[in-house]
């Protein structure tokens, strides 16, 4: 291979940062350990296949989109909406194109499109991706909940709030009528609750 891929080894360790970033609004919900932004990514890629295949997108773009949709956060941190109120947010576009700075084109261009895709909200598997995002919040959400911390009802009801497909809506309706032990209960041939 002739690419010189020593900037895409650093992205990688930079990348890895994201697995312990924290996920700040949920301190504000009292969470004393929320989720890394790594962990959000990740369910919300699965949920961003599911909505899109439910929706007729493409599921896979729309996990590849929903894959990358943080990783600015590298860079920036994970800026909650309070802190976006008094700090300027940094454009997503603008961290990437100096995160890509010396990687292979072919690479390079497809981070660039995926985060100028997400970020314009246009297409289905954006649309979708966008949801996801939402959608897991919404799920994390239901799951302190059960922990004990009451405060995650305003992150609920804010994440279902914004969702836009059909899909999304529905499948926050079946989140929020079931309890986050049922899959348990179910592997385990047991009634439900």
């Amino acid at each position: 291979m002739s690419d010189d891929l020593s900037s895409v080894a650093r992205f990688l360790f930079e990348a890895g940062t994201l697995k312990h970033t924290k996920r700040t609004g949920w301190w504000m919900a009292g969470v004393r350990d929320p989720e890394s932004v790594a962990e959000h990514s990740w369910r919300t890629s699965l949920l961003a296949s599911i909505i899109a295949r439910l929706e007729g997108a493409d599921p896979a773009r729309a996990a590849f989109l929903a894959t990358w949709h943080d990783v600015a956060e590298t860079r920036t941190g994970d800026v909650n909406y309070v802190g976006k109120k008094y700090a300027t947010s940094a454009d997503p576009k603008a961290v990437t194109a100096d995160q890509i700075v010396g990687m292979p084109e072919a690479l390079a261009s497809t981070v660039r499109d995926l985060i100028a895709e997400y970020e314009g909200k246009e297409s289905p598997e954006a649309i979708c991706a966008r949801d996801a995002d939402k959608l897991e919040c919404l799920i994390q959400g239901v799951e302190y909940l059960a922990q004990g911390y009451a405060n995650a009802q305003r992150w609920i009801d804010n994440s279902y709030g914004r969702l836009t497909t059909k899909t999304a809506k529905d499948l926050a309706d079946a989140v929020l009528t079931a309890d986050s032990l049922d899959w348990l209960r179910h592997a385990l041939g047991e009634k439900p609750s």
